[in-house]
Parts: C-alpha cells; structure tokens; sequence
C-alpha cells in the first residue's frame, strides 16, 4: 500500500516500523494521554489518515508499540533452578516495561482487549514449567506472575511521575516506593512459594 503524503517539494513514505518507532518516542517523551493520532502524525509530517494504511485504529497502534516494548526483554538462559529462573524473567519484564514511560500500562491495556503477543506469558510459563508443572498450571501461574508485575510496574510508574511533579507522598516502609526493586522481588518470591504450596496440596 501508498502511505506517501504529498507535501508540495517531496515524498514522504514510512513504513509500519517508522511508525512503531515515532508512537514509542512520543509515548517516552510525552505519555500515554499524549500519544494520540494527530500528534503522532504531526511527528511523521503526514496527515492522520497516513497512519491508517499500517494501523485501522489507535488500539492496533498501541498493541504494536507494546510489541515493542515486550521485544526489549533480555535473554533469560535457562538454569536447572526454575525459581531463579522466574525471578530473572521477571526482572527482565520489568525492566522492559520500566524503560517507557507509561510502559505497563501500555502492555496491560493491550492485553486486555486481547491483542498483541504472548511472548512475556508465554517467558514465565516455561519458566514455571522447569519446575515440574504441568501446562494448565504453568501457564496459568504466568498469568498470574504478569498480572503482578503489570500492576506493580505501573504503581512504581506513576509513583515516579508523581514524584517527579512533587505530588507523591512521602513513605517510610522497607518493600514501599523507596525500595521498588525488594518489593518486587519479595512479590514474586510470595507466587512461587504459593505455587509450590499449591502443587503440594494438590499431590495429597
């Protein structure tokens, strides 16, 4: 398909990529409300109905940007210890997520209209599932390690955005907002714990 738009001395032509690639630089710059059509538009230097060609609507859009972000996850190499393994997988996630602004709730509001890819699930299954688990309970474990780490990962977010407006209130807990990255760590190692406690009882 053309995407190119006219502007009176040359042709501009972007592809799906280029496109990517400008939504995450305005969402890293200016956040998710920010991150409209028009704007994005007016960044590339065409006309809003330019986007259409690649996206039919912003949730294809965003559901492409959190692609994105998911593909900045580093290579966990798999170890004999699974525990170690979903920690480290977890870390990779969040960091991912951490590196763009509004980066968690980009990638949870995409999954919950069921678009994009599975690969941050589909990670922390078979990283569960090293430990012994079956499918079923290995991939649901996943789910509920990603919804813990989207939810944490956005509260540290807006944590850091309110912080940085002067409107976040002070803390004085050891797993709170002075310390994220121990609250993180504790939070999985709690799913973990659970996972086996659950595995326990279900073998009785």
């Amino acid at each position: 398909m053309d995407n190119s738009e006219d502007t009176g001395t040359r042709v501009i032509r972007h592809t799906q990529q280029d496109v990517t690639r400008a939504a995450l630089t305005v969402l890293d710059e200016l956040g998710l409300p920010d991150l409209t059509m028009r704007r994005l538009a007016s960044v590339l230097n065409v006309q809003p109905s330019a986007l259409y060609w690649h996206f039919p609507n912003k949730q294809t859009l965003l559901a492409a940007v959190s692609d994105s972000i998911l593909t900045q996850m580093r290579p966990v190499p798999a170890t004999p210890d699974w525990r170690a393994d979903l920690h480290a997988e977890a870390r990779s996630l969040r960091d991912a997520l951490l590196a763009y602004r509004d980066g968690a709730e980009v990638v949870s509001s995409t999954l919950a209209l069921g678009l994009g890819g599975d690969q941050a699930e589909s990670r922390l299954a078979a990283a569960i599932s090293r430990g012994g688990f079956d499918k079923r309970t290995s991939i649901a474990a996943a789910r509920a390690v990603l919804h813990f780490i989207l939810g944490h990962v956005s509260r540290e977010q807006q944590h850091l955005q309110a912080s940085s407006l002067g409107a976040a209130r002070a803390t004085d807990g050891p797993l709170d907002d002075d310390d994220s990255a121990g609250g993180f760590e504790f939070g999985i190692t709690l799913l973990a714990g659970g996972l086996e406690v659950y595995q326990g009882a279900s073998a009785t």
